[in-house]
């Protein structure tokens, strides 16, 4: 077990290095007066000592080895345009809290709505609460969650009577963000866990408790789920990450100052620190979901051993 870790964290270092470098060349490849402000009343010389002082007058690979020996200090870098000369840390540390609390929020949703759907459409297979599960996850997955994102926002405010201006202290604010981004995981969820809960149900063990005299709810809630379970708990730590990514959208529309909100802000002033910084943030929690997720199936289910070749991924 330790050495799968081991050998995971190693993988996953690489793989940061490996997208930290993709960024960080494609950001370079911007004009540089995204740079400056203030480009037009500038003159060359001031360009260039501008340029100087960023480091973006050395060749690319001199660049590249900077950053990681910045990062390896623990330092992100400095932001340039958002905040003239303020470090991104200092930037983040109030936002990262408020993204945090609020997809975890949207993910706790969603398991409250998602896991007893997905039981009751497979408990019900056929039947009027299958069908009606069956079109709310075909709707979620066919209409462009912008629509009903849209859709939810101009409703939701005049019916609960939210002002536009985000207040994280008036628990109203916090009702329709959460709902918007828990329906996509809610749909996911429920649509794989009654997948796994019916390919269940013709197993051996399932006609043999059926011969025990176990009633129809004893076999679906005490074991069928129980095993249907197991595969979808490698996916929870991943949906983390979608549900930060769908925040990019959310924050932005509903004014939060989150670090989804302040992506779309610094890419668009071509804050290129800011947005490194924000990109290594969001595929370092992807990446450890991954490995969380992996650790969560072998504790569930004891068949499964990460580190012999039959059960190692």
């Amino acid at each position: 077990m330790l050495m799968y870790i081991f050998k995971r964290l190693l993988r996953a270092v690489v793989t940061l290095a490996i997208i930290m470098s993709i960024v960080f060349v494609l950001l370079r490849q911007m004009p540089i007066e995204g740079y400056f402000p203030n480009y037009d009343k500038m003159s060359r010389l001031q360009i260039e000592s501008g340029l100087q002082q960023m480091g973006l007058d050395q060749p690319m690979p001199v660049q590249l080895w900077r950053m990681f020996k910045n990062l390896a200090k623990g330092d992100l870098g400095t932001s340039r345009v958002y905040r003239n000369n303020v470090p991104v840390m200092e930037i983040l540390k109030p936002k990262i809290p408020l993204s945090i609390k609020l997809g975890s929020l949207a993910i706790l949703v969603s398991l409250l709505l998602g896991i007893p759907m997905g039981t009751l459409m497979a408990r019900y297979r056929g039947q009027f609460f299958d069908h009606l599960g069956t079109g709310f996850v075909v709707f979620i997955q066919a209409v462009p969650a912008a629509v009903y994102y849209l859709f939810i926002q101009l409703y939701g405010t005049t019916a609960l009577g939210i002002p536009m201006l985000f207040d994280p202290n008036n628990w109203k604010m916090w009702v329709l963000p959460v709902l918007s981004m828990s329906l996509g995981n809610t749909a996911y969820y429920a649509m794989w866990l009654r997948r796994y809960m019916v390919d269940e149900s013709s197993r051996d063990y399932v006609q043999l408790a059926k011969i025990k005299g176990l009633s129809q709810n004893q076999i679906m809630f005490k074991h069928i789920f129980r095993n249907a379970f197991v595969p979808m708990i490698q996916y929870l730590p991943t949906s983390f990450l979608n549900t930060v990514i769908g925040s990019i959208y959310i924050e932005s529309l509903y004014s939060i100052p989150g670090m989804g909100g302040l992506l779309v802000d610094v890419i668009k002033r071509q804050d290129n620190t800011m947005v490194q910084a924000i990109v290594l943030l969001f595929a370092t929690v992807g990446i450890i979901g991954l490995i969380l997720g992996d650790l969560a199936m072998v504790a569930l289910d004891p068949r499964i051993s990460l580190g012999s070749r039959k059960g190692g991924r």
